[in-house]
């Protein structure tokens, strides 16, 4: 079962409260814990997948972390990133590689 998330609420509950209260009680809450239809594992595949496509670099290490978590291995994801290196850009590809660099090292 998927860990609750508190992220939105400790970073921008003050600020942002309804954001904060989507993110951790519908992003995390009711969609990541959809385990039956694709596992934590896989759901982090997608994610750091598309973070990297679309060059969201800030929110890349966190997701990175869950996914090292959820048992995707440093091998996966070298090979998750070479792959997209060739469909959304080299110089994403590189960003990636010196967050999850940072994370499969450790």
């Amino acid at each position: 079962m998927a860990k609750k998330q508190t992220a939105g609420r400790k970073y921008l509950g003050d600020f942002a409260p309804k954001f904060a209260e989507l993110n951790d009680d519908v992003l995390f809450g009711e969609v990541w814990s959809r385990e039956k239809e694709l596992s934590p594992r896989d759901r982090s595949v997608v994610t750091v997948s598309a973070l990297i496509t679309k060059g969201a670099f800030a929110q890349l290490p966190n997701h990175m972390k869950l996914a090292k978590q959820n048992g995707v291995t440093k091998d996966e994801i070298v090979e998750v990133i070479t792959q997209l290196a060739f469909y959304v850009g080299w110089p994403n590809a590189w960003s990636a590689f010196n967050i999850a660099k940072d994370i499969w090292t450790d």
